[in-house]
């Protein structure tokens, strides 16, 4: 298995002083809290332009769906 390894780069954030003060108190990571956080935003952002990308296509496959069934219905077991 290999190994990733990630690289760093110091950045300077403003945050809330009292989210900061109660993270703290209960052993929260900062930097892997807004690492973890702004990883999480940028999946949705990547899912909703993907989505906004690709209507056209997924609304003609619904369609077709919509219209004909699903093209391999008749070998469904269940």
């Amino acid at each position: 298995m290999a190994t990733v390894i990630a690289t760093r780069k110091p950045t300077n954030v403003s945050l809330d002083r009292a989210l900061v003060e109660e993270a703290k108190a209960m052993g929260i990571n900062l930097s892997q809290a807004c690492e973890r956080g702004i990883a999480d935003q940028l999946a949705k952002v990547r899912t909703e332009r993907w989505l906004a990308e690709n209507k056209a296509a997924i609304d003609a496959a619904n369609d077709y769906v919509e219209q004909h069934g699903l093209p391999l219905a008749r070998f469904r077991q269940f």
